[in-house]
């Protein structure tokens, strides 16, 4: 999480900056003017420096800073008023990672396993048999025969009994790479970048193709996100009356697939506003980062690059999962911030040395 250095260090920090500047200048005092200025600047330096110590001061660290400082620079033309300063992340590849597989696709698989006692019909389905073989390529292959296996296990209970077999799966199951929990594999910078945008009068959102019930149990303890600022694909709900209690309870189809054209979509249903900084990783996310960047004023489009295959994974325009192809070509052709995670982060995650 953010690091914020104490009032009395900031202080020392711009006195010292202010002596060195003294000194370089032959001992002349400087403009009361151009000393205030320098010294709040120094100030503001020291503080960013703190807030992101998992970033290296490359090209992507330096157009977050310069794009967070002038929306919220008052009396400026690029001023954005603290309502506005909406910002839109991705989740899976670019809050935590993916691969091999997206990590809600293990917990729905499992749910597959457990019911499949229930449906014996499952046994000649292709995806199905891909599932029980741990045949990755072929279960992606028919994703739509995929969902709906996902959709029927994944169903019939309140969303209560819900909620609470996700958390008891989270805190079971394990990367089978890293061999650790799931929520340990958020990304230690992203989680300082999400902390400086708060900081700075931004409200953060998920906008994710991951459901929100999977999401919300855990986004606001890992992330500081809540419930309500979390977007994501839904499946149906409906209201019953069980053993003399109201309840939701799942349904078997899917409402909403939070995914590519959608995720504008969903920005406008649930936030209302359209963002002025969207963060994500693949081809999934670029109508998001297109249409963020269609309004009017100073805006951000960002995508993770998975470049570093010795602290986490390396895949781009072939991975068949969080594929980054047509949106890493619009990047590069319009000028948008793309994060190599071998050169850009210093660190990867919060439990691994910088």
């Amino acid at each position: 999480m953010a690091q914020r250095f104490p009032h009395v260090r900031r202080l020392l920090v711009g006195i010292t900056v202010a002596a060195s500047l003294l000194t370089a200048f032959g001992g002349c005092a400087l403009p009361p003017d151009a000393d205030s200025a320098g010294s709040a600047q120094s100030a503001r330096t020291a503080a960013t420096a703190s807030a992101l110590p998992s970033w290296r001061d490359g090209a992507a660290k330096q157009a977050i800073v310069r794009f967070v400082e002038a929306v919220t620079k008052e009396g400026t033309t690029d001023y954005v008023a603290p309502a506005d300063r909406i910002a839109v992340f991705d989740n899976d590849g670019t809050l935590w990672s993916e691969q091999p597989l997206y990590f809600q696709f293990y917990f729905l698989l499992d749910q597959v396993r457990a019911a499949a006692p229930q449906h014996p019909e499952w046994r000649g389905n292709p995806t199905f048999q891909a599932l029980m073989a741990n045949d990755l390529a072929g279960l992606m292959r028919d994703q739509k025969s995929l969902f709906q296996l996902i959709a029927v296990a994944n169903s019939g209970m309140t969303v209560d009994e819900y909620d609470r077999t996700i958390r008891t799966w989270l805190e079971s199951a394990r990367h089978p790479k890293f061999n650790r929990p799931y929520t340990d594999l958020v990304y230690q910078p992203q989680l300082e970048l999400l902390n400086y945008l708060r900081a700075n009068g931004f409200k953060v959102y998920i906008v994710s193709g991951g459901t929100r019930e999977f999401m919300r149990p855990w986004s606001e303890r890992v992330y500081g996100i809540p419930p309500e600022q979390v977007v994501g694909s839904t499946q149906a709900v409906k209201f019953e009356v069980r053993n003399g209690q109201p309840a939701l309870v799942r349904g078997p189809t899917m409402e909403f697939i939070d995914d590519g054209p959608n995720k504008p979509v969903g920005i406008y249903h649930q936030i209302g506003r359209r963002p002025i900084l969207a963060v994500g990783n693949s081809d999934g996310d670029l109508e998001m980062l297109q249409y963020t960047m269609a309004g009017a004023g100073q805006r951000l489009a960002v995508l993770v690059h998975h470049d570093d295959a010795a602290r986490e994974f390396a895949y781009d325009r072939q991975s068949s999962v969080g594929k980054l192809d047509k949106a890493l070509d619009e990047a590069t052709t319009r000028g948008w911030t793309v994060i190599s995670m071998k050169q850009d982060w210093a660190r990867i995650y919060p439990f691994a040395q910088p």
